[in-house]
């Protein structure tokens, strides 16, 4: 494959733009970075990659899923989230005991955890 461009005049004036500053860059356009924006922003790089999603069916009441829906686009982002917080938080108290089983098994059996740290299936 050739790294050749596909058109060969480019419409930017290339010499403008590397002689411009910062200052000169009309921003208008763009919204100003918040402390808040930042405060909602999630950073990934260097983190090790997340576990693979996989789908299943279970049961929220009737008011919770209202109130993620209500929300917006991501709630069930958000409830994910949610559940791994909690998860790591137990896990780092020592609350749930850990069961490595190959993943499709896992997915064909539900499992209970009760408050009394024992896991069920």
């Amino acid at each position: 494959m050739k790294n050749e461009p596909t058109i060969n005049n480019s419409a930017t004036d290339w010499e403008r733009i590397d002689a411009m500053q910062d200052e000169d860059i009309d921003l208008s356009d763009s919204p100003e970075l918040t402390p808040e924006m930042f405060a909602k922003a999630i950073v990934r790089r260097g983190l090790k990659p997340r576990p693979k999603k996989v789908q299943f069916t279970f049961r929220l009441e009737e008011d919770v899923l209202a109130w993620f829906r209500a929300q917006g686009a991501g709630y069930q982002t958000q409830i994910n989230n949610l559940l791994r917080a909690y998860m790591e938080a137990q896990k780092q108290q020592g609350k749930l005991q850990a069961v490595i089983e190959k993943p499709q098994e896992a997915a064909r059996r539900p499992t209970v955890i009760t408050q009394n740290n024992a896991t069920q299936r």
